[in-house]
């Protein structure tokens, strides 16, 4: 097991910590709720290092990633993020992923559970002149997150953040450490993800200088719980429980980053095919009343009958009832429509509901 280089920062600040993807990671400090609520009101930091970082470089390196990916490369310029996925030739998903156009080369940040396989899979599709550098080791990153994210970073930052579109990155200096800083988060909300050099000193430094910035925000550590459950009110898909190798982009809602007409890709020929062959099941939103709690692996039924299954759920701390996500047959993916959660053997009422379940930026 890896300790992050803010390990025994969470440890002094008596996080509950957990294995997660190979690191110990903290799942919560005072609460998930407690947590949760912070990032919506004002501002919270995320030590999010287990995230995988690969340089992609070489004359060929943009051709491979627009191969590799479902997303059009051609249409990013330089400073700019795109949000992506890795498919399989049968049109399964490998994970999804960001892409940075770093200008001479492109940097994709990958799910730290599927790390070492995204590697792999890459590295056994390259042609061309293509190099594929594993960076994880050497990079720490944390996510700064909330209504009050900007206002703290600028205190501390020599960056133009107003200058910074969504999806957008610059680099400079923040703390007096050279970093990439990114528009980018995981929980809906203004925010930033910060990169710069896993060292321990250079971590601790980063992060008392951001929590001095932000203490008249209120500003507090957040864990892994919390990202969870702010990721599902916005609906935000999760590897390994919304998405995996058995689902593809289309049936998973993610036809807007599955860019057919760019060419051919990985996975493109069997998508396409299951377009063509109409799909089958959809990811969809629900909502339950009261204090039913949804759980990732509980079944989805009509008329008595399972037809699905909950991919994610909690109960939403903003709105204080349950919420999932989940795959349903096609035929009762319209909103509106309810649909039962088997919990512990009771079929509990669910409306299918668009996503976001909670609006944010």
């Amino acid at each position: 097991m890896k300790n992050t280089a803010f390990h025994d920062i969470h440890a002094r600040l008596g996080a509950k910590m957990v294995e997660f993807a190979g690191f110990y990671m903290p799942i919560q400090y005072q609460g998930i709720i407690a947590e949760h609520k912070r990032v919506r009101e004002t501002v919270g930091v995320f030590d999010v290092s287990h995230m995988g970082e690969f340089e992609v470089r070489g004359k060929d390196a943009f051709d491979f990633v627009q191969r590799m990916t479902t997303n059009d490369v051609s249409k990013l310029t330089e400073g700019a993020v795109q949000y992506s996925t890795m498919c399989y030739e049968n049109g399964g998903i490998v994970d999804d992923l960001l892409v940075y156009h770093c200008g001479d080369y492109l940097q994709l940040v990958v799910n730290a559970s599927n790390l070492e396989k995204d590697f792999n899979w890459l590295k056994s599709n390259i042609t061309g002149d293509v190099q594929l550098i594993d960076k994880s080791d050497e990079t720490a990153l944390l996510a700064v997150q909330g209504p009050r994210s900007l206002d703290t970073i600028k205190k501390i930052t020599d960056i133009d953040l107003d200058d910074i579109p969504y999806y957008h990155f610059r680099r400079g200096q923040v703390a007096g450490i050279d970093c990439l800083l990114s528009r980018t988060g995981y929980t809906g909300e203004v925010g930033v993800e910060i990169y710069f050099a896993n060292d321990q000193v250079l971590g601790e430094k980063m992060w008392n200088a951001i929590f001095e910035a932000g203490a008249e925000f209120d500003i507090e550590p957040i864990g892994l719980g919390a990202r969870d459950t702010l990721r599902l009110e916005v609906g935000f898909c999760l590897y390994g429980n919304d998405i995996d190798e058995t689902t593809n982009p289309l049936e998973a809602k993610l036809g807007w980053i599955t860019k057919l007409k760019k060419g051919d890709f990985m996975g493109r020929d069997a998508i396409v095919k299951a377009k063509e062959d109409g799909l089958k099941r959809r990811l969809v939103g629900l909502t339950l009343e009261g204090r039913a709690f949804p759980r990732h692996g509980y079944d989805i039924a009509v008329d008595g009958e399972v037809c699905g299954t909950v991919t994610s759920g909690t109960i939403s701390p903003l709105l204080e009832k349950g919420i999932a996500m989940g795959y349903v047959p096609t035929e009762h993916m319209e909103e509106g429509t309810t649909v039962n959660v088997m919990i512990r053997n009771q079929a509990v009422p669910a409306i299918v509901t668009k996503v976001p379940f909670v609006n944010k930026q």
